[in-house]
């Protein structure tokens, strides 16, 4: 077997890139992990609600990582009509992202009523922008909802989506079980989903009790790992890597009620080659982190003639932490990866 691998740089169709110090510690991380293609996530303080505001953006993000294509997001919000989203296509932004309401970080802007967003649906349909779902519903203990449920409970939703605008490219993001992979397998070829790295290593366990490891949706049962790691397996085109690396601040992480998210950008690529190796599909690794993604977002496919990105067979330990851009390096200060102090097996030859 050979010691090194080749293969295109990757693309992360899911990543929180934050704001301040923080996105100017984890931006220029993104090409340090391997990838040069990521989608940026609009919930920010205040979130991305116009085209403006995300063209602005993307701006600051080009200026920390110019080797780095970033695909702008808009925030759904009750102020984004039809001739918002003709501006956004016009200026060159690729998708919106749908947070139900409270459901995670920054989503208390978020969506309560699909149906009244169906004309902004429609218009996204014919400007073939993507539409990106954060797929749980807001837990209700009245309605039995908790956060072991809240995703099976949302896939009727994507399914009623899906029936009434089949032309619109729609994303499950981060699936966390086996019902969701079965659901967006069993639709058509416009409903793809993104699969996380820490999601295909962790279960309800590893996450219980740590707080590094909690992110939302969390981390279920064993039995939905192995439908995760199943469908990457076999090489389904329609499920591709969004890592939805989310980095808080370690005293954020470790307070009474931690920040759900969980960090991975700087170490994504010997994440996912370490994993693929395990289950035994390293010939699978390049369509899951680069072809298949960017299919399904009609970006151009890495060609012959473009860089590669080098991996090698060298052991890899995490860091305990990295410190934050502008900090102070205590504790308050530093961002505390997925699997910290642990070894990979792989690491980037040269970046």
């Amino acid at each position: 077997m050979s010691d090194t691998l080749s293969l295109p740089w990757a693309s992360d169709f899911h990543c929180h890139l934050r704001q301040g110090d923080m996105m100017d510690t984890v931006v220029p991380m993104v090409e340090q992990g391997g990838v040069r293609t990521v989608l940026a996530m609009p919930n920010l303080t205040p979130p991305l609600t116009t085209t403006q505001m995300a063209v602005d953006y993307g701006t600051a993000l080009q200026k920390l990582a110019p080797n780095v294509r970033f695909i702008l997001t808009l925030y759904l919000n009750p102020d984004l009509k039809p001739e918002e989203v003709a501006k956004a296509a016009a200026a060159g932004i690729t998708a919106v992202k749908v947070y139900p309401s409270g459901v995670t970080t920054n989503s208390d802007w978020g969506v309560l009523d699909f149906k009244t967003y169906y004309p902004t649906f429609q218009a996204m349909q014919d400007h073939n922008l993507v539409l990106c779902l954060h797929g749980e519903c807001p837990s209700d203990a009245s309605k039995g909802i908790c956060i072991l449920n809240a995703e099976e409970r949302f896939l009727a939703t994507l399914r009623e989506l899906h029936e009434a605008f089949p032309r619109l490219r729609i994303v499950l993001e981060h699936a966390t079980t086996k019902a969701a992979v079965d659901c967006v397998k069993s639709l058509g070829d416009t409903v793809a989903c993104t699969i996380t790295a820490h999601h295909l290593f962790i279960t309800i366990d590893d996450w219980a009790g740590q707080p590094h490891h909690f992110c939302k949706p969390v981390a279920k049962y064993p039995s939905d790992r192995d439908a995760l790691q199943e469908v990457v397996r076999s090489g389904h085109p329609r499920f591709f890597l969004g890592s939805d690396s989310a980095p808080h601040p370690r005293r954020a992480k470790q307070g009474e009620k931690p920040a759900a998210g969980v960090f991975t950008t700087p170490i994504l690529v010997p994440l996912m080659a370490t994993l693929f190796e395990r289950l035994g599909c390293l010939d699978k690794l390049e369509a899951f982190v680069s072809t298949y993604g960017r299919a399904f977002y009609q970006l151009p496919a890495a060609s012959l003639s473009d860089a590669r990105l080098v991996l090698r067979r060298k052991a890899l330990e995490i860091p305990e932490s990295y410190s934050i851009s502008g900090g102070s390096a205590q504790m308050s200060d530093a961002v505390v990866p997925f699997m910290a102090k642990q070894e990979l097996a792989w690491q980037i030859d040269s970046v």
